[in-house]
């Protein structure tokens, strides 16, 4: 029985074999004719003021400073609201929206951070220089941050500054 397997094998892989296929493979593939691409349209981000250059000097406060979180020592109200860097994000519920960020007049509240505000450096009608208190995962740390409203109230641009702070600015959609 034994002798008739080996003879079986070499019929049996000389049949997937084709003899009339001598064709090297780049000479049988076909190649498609490359489809016009339009291309893409720019998208729009807007611009953050880069006139802001923050004084080293000046240090983050030890403690927010009086009057945190009214009058002009709030953050302004064309900020404050729910905003989510995924818009998919918008309608999840808290706590599953990881990108999210809840603003009110004196308090940043991310996934799993918060931040307080302590000093107001600048402030406009849709805009907020300041320096926040941080908490979270363990953790504490100062964040001087601009927060900027733009395109109607519609867009948020975050920049931050200071040791650990993200390269460039991030931008926002307004949820809700």
């Amino acid at each position: 029985m034994k002798a008739y397997l080996l003879p079986l094998g070499v019929l049996m892989l000389a049949a997937c074999g084709d003899a009339t296929d001598k064709a090297a493979p780049e000479e049988k593939a076909s190649v498609a004719p490359e489809a016009s691409v339009a291309p893409a349209a720019p998208t729009k981000t807007p611009a953050v003021e880069e006139d802001y250059k923050p004084d080293p000097a000046i240090k983050p406060p030890a403690a927010p400073e009086a009057g945190i979180g009214s009058g002009d020592k709030a953050i302004p109200a064309a900020i404050q609201g729910r905003w989510a860097l995924d818009a998919s994000d918008c309608p999840k519920r808290p706590g599953t929206d990881l990108t999210a960020l809840v603003i009110d007049a004196a308090n940043l509240r991310f996934h799993e951070s918060h931040g307080e505000l302590a000093r107001v450096r600048e402030r406009g009608a849709t805009r907020i220089v300041a320096d926040y208190k941080f908490s979270g995962e363990g953790m504490d740390w100062d964040r001087l941050m601009i927060l900027d409203a733009q395109d109607g109230g519609k867009v948020l641009i975050r920049r931050d500054y200071g040791e650990g702070a993200a390269a460039g600015p991030m931008r926002y959609t307004r949820c809700g």
